[in-house]
């Protein structure tokens, strides 16, 4: 293991001043659901909108005079790129940005506004990063890993020494992981300066390489799905991180779309911090309770970061509100006359729920003569409330259906 405690300790020194100390946010409703202490290390808030600055800023710092005049190069899922971005904006030296052709308009337009080259190549984060790695033969550029690299890992380590400094009776860390740099660097510093602790990582589902790694002694690539973690979404882990892991990480467990959105969502409405699909990676495992805790436990959760596009917050919202039975779908038929659309609109209102669309169907449903269908969107408070609303409607002498979720393959 080549990177130590006294290397965090260098990077802090040399991010000092760069970089957000971010807030360890105790999560109160998370500690009541779960029956012990939850808080979150906001690193959502970090500059760059993620923790990928700490490392970034940390290695360039070290670069050759010759390195820096040459300009950077690395790929990146989003993150990254905008921490190189910065980091070399801050250090006045050029730097080239490989990010995936579908990466988060958000995470392109800010890579772009700190000043740096965004190319957009490939459909993963691994085919940007072959790329890259193209750009940096025939340029000679100076290559920034994302994860696999001594000072970057160095840089994200200083995570660890702050969560200790905020929570020295600290019994669980979780963090997410996808190439592995981030857990690598807090693991070696949580472990150095507090050895009982646990540190337990999160993959997502879809793409979750770490474990077929550790199991095989070595680094190997697994077939991969879409997810909304696109800043864990790496199919190998790193060299270098994987034996960090193996040697400091005490359990890896894996999260489900619907759970990182549940994450995400929790984050939004309960403690009232924005994060993304990967940033959520650690409450997703802890409200899905795939990690084992008793009510003496500490818990820290690393939110590693917050840029996520706004549409898709917003998908991700509505669709965790349908889940909780706060949207239903509900199908009727009216009279096809004048006046009927709002006589039974006059009954939903007096139900207590909220119109969010309405539509009609005739032909289409195949709906008597006479009659049209009506497909609504209503808002309701919970569950129970979305069942009275259709009883009333029922009573009301309409018949009802309600529309059920689709039982869709991740």
């Amino acid at each position: 293991m080549s990177v130590t405690l006294a290397d965090i300790e260098a990077a802090r020194k040399t991010i000092d001043g760069v970089v957000n100390k971010t807030p360890v946010l105790f999560d109160e409703k998370l500690s009541m659901q779960l029956g012990t202490n939850v808080y979150l290390k906001a690193e959502c808030l970090q500059r760059a909108g993620a923790f990928k600055i700490r490392g970034a800023y940390n290695t360039i710092s070290q670069l050759s005079d010759e390195e820096k005049r040459r300009g950077v190069v690395t790929g990146s899922a989003g993150n990254h790129a905008q921490a190189v971005a910065l980091a070399a904006k801050l250090h006045n030296i050029k730097a080239t940005i490989v990010l995936p052709e579908f990466a988060p308009l958000t995470k392109v337009v800010a890579t772009r506004s700190y000043g740096a080259e965004a190319v957009l190549y490939g459909k993963t984060f691994d085919e940007a990063v072959a790329y890259s790695r193209q750009l940096e033969r025939e340029h000679g550029y100076t290559y920034v890993h994302a994860f696999d690299d001594e000072r970057v890992i160095a840089g994200q380590g200083t995570i660890g020494c702050e969560i200790v400094e905020a929570l020295p009776n600290v019994t669980t860390v979780i963090v997410g992981i996808g190439g592995g740099g981030i857990i690598s660097g807090i693991a070696i510093a949580i472990k150095s300066l507090l050895p009982g602790v646990r540190v337990i990582g999160v993959q997502a589902r879809n793409v979750s390489s770490v474990k077929p790694s550790l199991e095989a002694g070595q680094p190997v690539e697994m077939p991969s799905k879409p997810t909304i973690a696109d800043g864990i979404a790496v199919k190998r882990p790193g060299e270098k991180t994987l034996f960090i892991i193996r040697d400091y990480v005490d359990d890896v467990v894996t999260v489900t779309e619907e759970e990182l959105a549940a994450g995400v969502y929790h984050c939004v409405q309960n403690a009232h911090i924005v994060v993304e699909g990967a940033g959520a990676a650690a409450v997703a495992a802890l409200l899905a309770k795939k990690i084992e805790l008793t009510e003496t436990d500490v818990v820290c959760a690393v939110l590693a970061g917050g840029n996520i596009d706004g549409n898709l917050l917003a998908r991700v919202i509505e669709q965790v509100l349908v889940r909780q039975g706060r949207y239903i779908v509900l199908k009727l038929l009216v009279l096809d006359r004048p006046g009927s659309l709002a006589a039974m609109l006059e009954e939903v209102a007096a139900s207590g729920a909220n119109v969010v669309e309405v539509n009609h169907q005739r032909a289409i449903w195949l709906a008597p003569l006479g009659y049209t269908g009506i497909e609504m969107i209503l808002e309701v408070r919970d569950e129970t409330h979305g069942r009275e609303v259709t009883k009333h409607l029922e009573d009301a002498g309409y018949h009802v259906e309600r529309e059920g979720q689709g039982d869709w393959e991740e």
